[in-house]
């Protein structure tokens, strides 16, 4: 059960994962973020600039993925989220008997400007990752601090490889940590995929992979990426479909 790609909750994911292969190498999720940020999408709604088709979440959503999927992961736990979020992530990760890292960011300049413009724009979302508390998992080496997207594959970049889909991460972000928390050969996981960006990923990286959304729409665009996605090592190295010439 690897390269598969299910419309369904998250939850039928991990019991699905439990009956077939019990564990997978690691979990990177995109959850939904904090009502904070749902209520600055659906304000941006109203200017015309879209809004997030799916529910808010609340530490005690937060709580119950954590407990859930946990126990299914061998390896690394990294989630991207909002500053809200961030320590509901962060605590929960700890309570699982993880050991957890402080909140990373991941700039991406530009990306999101405040349109009243009372104050500072946030180019951050925030990557909070734990690790088992394991002889082996304390010798993976060194990772980075941040993680500041380039301009040619941001926002308005040129090889951003962008899903089109509200609160979509860009490639080159997703690469990083896919890099970054496995090794080549290792079944990632991401049981809120959206478009499949982080799929997309661990695809080019020569990773095995598995997730599922709730949203029909979003899997139908994660299974053209996938399906259209050249037989290629790394994004860097390759001219994707949907990228300008």
């Amino acid at each position: 059960m690897t390269g598969e790609l299910l419309h369904c909750h998250w939850r039928d994911l991990a019991q699905l994962v439990r009956e077939t292969v019990g564990q997978v190498d690691a979990l990177i999720v995109d959850a939904p973020y904090s009502e904070r940020t749902h209520t600055a999408y659906r304000d941006m709604e109203e200017v015309g600039r879209g809004s997030l088709r799916y529910a808010s979440w609340s530490h005690d959503d937060v709580a119950v993925f954590v407990a859930e999927w946990a126990p299914l992961t061998r390896g690394w736990l990294v989630s991207l989220t909002d500053h809200v979020l961030a320590r509901a992530w962060e605590s929960c990760l700890e309570a699982s008997g993880r050991y957890t890292f402080a909140p990373l960011a991941c700039v991406e300049p530009g990306s999101r400007v405040r349109l009243s413009g009372d104050g500072p724009s946030q180019w951050s979302v925030w990557s909070v990752a734990a690790r088992p508390r394991t002889r082996a998992a304390q010798q993976w080496g060194a990772l980075p601090g941040a993680y500041v997207v380039p301009p040619e594959y941001g926002w308005r970049g040129t090889k951003n490889g962008r899903s089109g889909v509200i609160g979509g991460k860009p490639l080159w972000l997703m690469e990083r940590i896919v890099e970054d928390y496995t090794r080549e050969g290792d079944l990632v996981c991401d049981p809120c995929c959206g478009a499949g960006t982080t799929l997309l990923a661990a695809k080019l990286l020569r990773r095995r992979w598995i997730g599922g959304d709730m949203d029909e729409k979003h899997v139908e665009i994660a299974r053209e990426r996938l399906r259209d996605l050249p037989a290629q090592p790394k994004s860097g190295t390759l001219a994707l479909p949907w990228e300008k010439p």
